[in-house]
């Protein structure tokens, strides 16, 4: 019909002695010109990218496409972040992805961006998301054809730090008929090091360490995804995917300085090895012709990670109490979780739509930590860091949501989950504790399209935030005999508040003000505790030394103990000004975006759950006050350039500023990283070559100081200036329609390990 109105308009505008095919040939110009597809924009609850609109899209792979995506950034080329602040959940075609960390990055890094139809970004996610604290979603939706076929991508990158890293992957999918499906397996080597600047004290003493760490790593991983359509309403798909890494002979080296004298060098070599496997059974029905549908999922989570170290402490100086020691220590942990849900989305001829769901969660896990210390040329089992935790959690959570459009111009969206957590810590042998608990985590959206130019929405979410698996597992690990980091397994989930107004005009403009609430706040690093042990001074052999009137001589040791436990509350007010914008016939692109926050931290740690002194020891902890009110800004600067007419060079041109920014743990230096890539498309392959953190200024610097003159210091140089050269090669059809995406059961738990 529009095209008949258009060769009407020609025709009575005098056009009417044009040939048809040139009338044709009008008309199409004239629709290339007057529509454009709207390449951001805002849905409902979420804030949508047109990857197939975009004129960046071309050449790349997804992890370089979500980094250019609104919203989104990434400073070390290892995480996300939505909005500069909150951690990013990723789904596939609305399911969370069931991969550690680590072999998520590698996986989107190998994904031609070609694939992708489009990508979400949930800024503050519902109640049907297996999402906790202030987490947000990227909902990367793939896209899909019919076509039956196979196609593929092989990638080789080399990237050069201070080491040289090389890494390969490969994927390949498949459609015949009924079955469809895809693989992927990748590979690589890198060796991460870091230099160490640490100092703490008081008024009248000061302890400095200076040193590095070299950690080599070797890993492979992969998976499947098979998935069988019994017929036009029911599907049935069977996924696996699992990783393994190997740390060897990693070495931390530490030379220790004790009021500007020297006192010890500490070494400390570790093997590590961790392996990952998930299973996955998921089953779909269509219930009617409306897009209703019943879903449900079976899965197994298999982790475990192997670390014995042994660290040894030379002494440097003339003082005789100053002697060697050294330790050996095994920390296993081993994570089995059974997990299933049910959901069933229904959809209303009004335009309504209710999903409701249920699900299970059981994990179980088992860390045997052993610790041995030298007495007299032989070590010794020390009972007080030798522990067997066993930890066993129990979730069920049941959820609803209801969904509609209000008016012609507001919608919206409300839901609530309700968790029930019952779980139990032993300690064997030692003690042990029982934590049950119920909580309702509501949710609210609004969105108002004022008109086609302007949208306004509003959104509350209530979420919790348990420790992570290995954060439990009460072991240490040392810098130095006296510097360590302790896990806490007493510490309690949080409550967190979230609420978010955001305004869009044009598509292309937005703000984002969003309001953040934290109860039973646990910090978002270690917190660093100082104090004093006073025992019992004792020989070699571990006997009591006692003086000439037959009293027993002690000594007192200072510590510093790095800890992660619940302090208090928090509270983070926050301003995100952003554009996405396209200039000169989209020769230019520009993702900008400015976050500008105010952040107050309120608590206190008097005591240190972790701590066990025997009965002839005394420990005094300096209080640890939290008090914390900071303004800070950070910016992001996007911007890719098309170097020819025939789209097949590209430019891209990035800069991140971040300003000091006070946490719960001290004051984080400011931190900027400009960067700078080339990519040139032939055909089906593509190079791309890129320099990250060009002048090497996106590192952690850390000045922390209590009201009682205590402070710690900490400066960690990773060397973050990366160039790298990459190669990718599609083949095949890359129209193929790529298999079922399937969710996984045990979604929740993975982010925990």
């Amino acid at each position: 019909m529009k095209t008949q109105i258009l060769i009407a308009a020609l025709f009575f505008s005098g056009f009417v002695s044009a040939q048809q095919s040139k009338d044709s040939l009008k008309v199409k110009n004239i629709e290339a010109v007057n529509i454009k597809k709207q390449v951001f924009k805002k849905q409902g609850d979420r804030l949508v990218y047109d990857v197939a609109s975009s004129p960046i899209a071309k050449g790349t792979n997804t992890f370089n496409l979500l980094k250019q995506t609104p919203m989104i950034s990434s400073i070390d080329g290892k995480t996300l972040k939505i909005l500069g602040k909150s951690d990013a959940i990723i789904y596939i075609n609305n399911k969370k992805s069931n991969m550690d960390s680590e072999a998520l990055i590698e996986m989107l890094k190998s994904t031609p961006s070609e694939d992708i139809q489009k990508i979400e970004v949930i800024t503050v996610p519902g109640s049907e998301f297996q999402v906790e604290s202030k987490e947000g979603v990227i909902n990367i939706v793939m896209k899909k054809n019919k076509n039956n076929g196979y196609n593929g991508t092989m990638k080789m990158n080399n990237e050069q730090g201070y080491y040289n890293n090389p890494s390969a992957g490969a994927s390949f999918n498949f459609r015949q008929g009924k079955w469809s499906g895809n693989s992927n397996f990748r590979m690589g080597s890198w060796t991460e090091r870091q230099k160490y600047t640490l100092s703490n004290g008081d008024p009248s003493f000061r302890n400095e360490s200076f040193g590095y760490n070299d950690d080599p790593n070797k890993n492979f991983g992969g998976g499947f995804n098979v998935d069988y359509e019994i017929n036009k309403k029911q599907s049935i798909g069977f996924s696996y995917n699992m990783r393994y890494n190997k740390s060897f002979h990693s070495i931390l080296d530490i030379t220790n300085w004790q009021d500007g004298a020297l006192t010890d060098r500490t070494v400390n070599n570790e093997d590590a090895q961790t392996r990952n496997h998930t299973f996955n059974l998921n089953y779909e029905i269509k219930t009617d012709s409306l897009g209703s549908k019943l879903t449900s999922n079976v899965s197994y989570l298999w982790f475990n990670r192997d670390k014995a170290s042994f660290n040894e402490s030379f002494p440097l100086d003339s003082d005789p109490d100053n002697k060697y020691s050294a330790l050996y220590q095994s920390v296993p942990q081993i994570i089995n979780n059974y997990a299933a849900n049910i959901d069933y989305l229904k959809k209303t001829s009004k335009g309504a739509t209710w999903l409701m769901g249920i699900s299970y969660n059981h994990t179980n896990t088992d860390n045997d930590t052993r610790q041995e210390r030298l007495k007299n040329d032989d070590f010794v089992v020390d009972p007080k860091q030798t522990n067997h935790f066993i930890y066993k959690e129990n979730i069920l959570g049941i959820y609803l949501n209801y969904e509609r459009k209000l008016t012609e111009n507001l919608s919206g969206k409300v839901g609530a989950r309700y968790e029930m957590t019952r779980s139990t810590g032993d300690i064997l042998d030692k003690t042990g504790f029982e934590r049950n608990y119920n909580n309702l985590l509501p949710y609210l959206n609004l969105n108002y399209a004022i008109n086609s130019d302007h949208n306004l929405s509003y959104t509350f979410s209530s979420r919790i935030r348990r420790p992570r698996f290995w954060e439990l597992n009460p072991s240490r690990t040392y810098f130095t005999p006296t510097n360590y980091t302790q896990n806490n397994p007493f510490i309690l989930a949080s409550k967190f508040y979230n609420q978010e107004l955001n305004y869009m005009y044009k598509n292309a403009y937005y703000a984002n003000l969003s309001f953040n609430m934290v109860e039973d706040a646990s910090a978002s690093d270690l917190l660093p505790l100082q104090g004093t042990v006073t025992a019992p001074k004792k020989d070699e052999n571990g006997n009591i030394i006692y003086d000439n009137n037959g009293n027993k001589i002690m000594e007192t040791t200072k510590f510093l103990r790095y800890i992660r436990t619940n302090y208090g509350s928090n509270r983070e007010l926050s301003l995100t000004l952003g554009m996405n914008k396209s200039w000169f016939k989209d020769i230019w692109t520009t993702n900008y975006s400015v976050n500008l926050g105010y952040v107050t931290y309120k608590g206190a740690v008097l005591e240190d759950p972790t701590s066990a002194p025997t009965p002839e020891e005394t420990e005094v902890l300096e209080p640890y006050i939290i008090d914390v009110k900071n303004y800070n800004m950070s910016a992001t600067l996007n911007n890719t350039v098309r170097l020819s007419s025939k789209k097949d060079w590209f430019l891209g041109v990035n800069y991140f500023f971040a300003s000091k920014v006070a946490m719960e743990g001290g004051v984080i230096g400011a931190r900027q990283s400009f960067d700078i890539s080339l990519k040139k498309i032939i055909g089906d392959w593509t190079v791309i070559a890129e320099v990250n953190d060009l002048f090497n200024q996106s590192f952690y610097r850390v000045n922390g100081i209590q009201p009682n003159g205590t402070y710690n210091n900490i400066t960690n140089f990773n060397y973050p200036r990366l160039l790298s050269i990459g190669v990718t090669y599609n083949f095949g059809n890359q129209k193929l329609k790529k298999a079922r995406e399937m969710k996984s059961a045990n979604d929740a738990v993975k982010s925990r390990t």
